[in-house]
């Protein structure tokens, strides 16, 4: 019993020590090759699985140590496997692209400190959903509270805007 508790402990141990040791060990040398099945989530999911239900089978059915190590292998490796489908499925998750400076030319805001003439003053625009304040540059004074039009992005903190006349 003890060598299947010390294995289930050392498939935790290896899940919260050694967390992408195993990826970079042999210097990208596995990458692809197994595809994911060497992973440490898939190893440390087998050891775990493999030494508790062992445990678990020798301790409380008196079934034996071959009995307790197949049913430690069937559930280690479907705990393995499961890990395994987990993990390629959140590395495929996709997400939308990062915002950039470039995005805000175009965008439609409002001015929360006047900007005088060649002079900064702030504006708030929406980047992405997100309300973002930045300093803003414009060649005609613009009152506060006015509605602007971004007609440059001139850093990533700034940009140049037009009044809207409606």
């Amino acid at each position: 019993m003890t060598w299947f508790l010390g294995l289930g402990i050392a498939g935790i141990v290896l899940s919260l020590v050694f967390d992408g040791v195993l990826e970079g060990a042999f210097g990208g040398a596995l990458d692809g090759l197994f595809d994911g099945l060497l992973s440490l989530p898939v190893v440390a999911g087998f050891l775990s699985m493999f030494g508790f239900s062992g445990a678990i089978v020798l301790g409380g059915t008196g079934l034996g140590a071959s009995a307790a190590t197949g049913v430690g292998i069937v559930t280690g490796v479907a705990a393995g496997w499961l890990a395994w489908k987990f993990s390629r499925a959140l590395m495929r998750d996709q997400t939308d692209a990062t915002p950039r400076q470039e995005d805000l030319v175009g965008t439609a805001g409002s001015v929360v400190t006047a900007i005088p003439a060649d002079g900064y003053g702030e504006v708030l625009l929406r980047l992405a959903g997100h309300p973002v304040k930045l300093a803003a540059r414009s060649a005609v004074p613009v009152a506060r509270g006015a509605e602007i039009w971004v007609e440059a992005s001139l850093s990533s903190t700034s940009v140049a805007v037009r009044p809207v006349e409606r």
